[in-house]
């Protein structure tokens, strides 16, 4: 039983040092194969107040999501082996992976739900510092390491809470998500280049 509070534990720690690491101190180097993230899924995120375009549609739809599955089925995957030995920690994990999945996805669709749920992944998109606040699903290795920068029921994010809905609101109403072509593997891996679309 012990597995359960320590997949949780190393779930948050991982996560926190994936997001920041990889997805932004890599991904910020255009043509990594983590550039998807900051480039992409952060561009997309500022631009429509919370809301991502890119998480509707089944997983392989665009690079955002796809990137995020393919990542999150090989963590699973990498924990198969110790299923024997540790299954409690390896069940919580795969738990921790596909609730992940769940609320990361729901808040980039639902940007109110992310801000009242998840609101230290609110802040991080879009807070003044968008290198603070690297855990998603919970905020507690941000809160230990001193990462945690609250922006949500701040002055400024009230003042510019209206703007931001608007936002939001104005690229999800009335709008078909663009028809998407699935990415194919090694586009996603970064070993080639996505032609521009004509």
């Amino acid at each position: 039983m012990i597995g359960i509070p320590l997949a949780l534990f190393m779930f948050n720690a991982g996560e926190w040092a994936a997001h920041k690491y990889l997805l932004h101190d890599l991904g910020k180097r255009k043509g990594n194969p983590f550039s998807f993230h900051f480039h992409v899924h952060h561009q997309q995120v500022r631009k429509h107040g919370m809301y991502d375009p890119d998480y509707e549609g089944p997983p392989w739809s665009t690079q955002t999501q796809a990137g995020e599955a393919l990542t999150l089925i090989a963590i699973g995957a990498a924990h198969l082996p110790l299923l024997p030995v540790a299954p409690f920690y390896v069940a919580t994990t795969w738990w921790c992976l596909d609730h992940y999945r769940r609320v990361h996805k729901r808040a980039h669709i639902d940007p109110e739900w992310g801000r009242r749920h998840l609101p230290w992944h609110y802040d991080h998109h879009m807070g003044p510092n968008q290198d603070r606040n690297w855990c998603v699903v919970w905020p507690w290795f941000d809160m230990l390491v001193g990462t945690r920068r609250r922006f949500v029921g701040t002055a400024k994010e009230l003042a510019d809470r209206l703007k931001t809905q608007k936002r939001a609101m104005d690229a999800r109403v009335g709008r078909k998500p663009p028809r998407r072509t699935p990415v194919p593997l090694d586009v996603l891996l970064g070993l080639r280049k996505r032609r521009a679309a004509a």
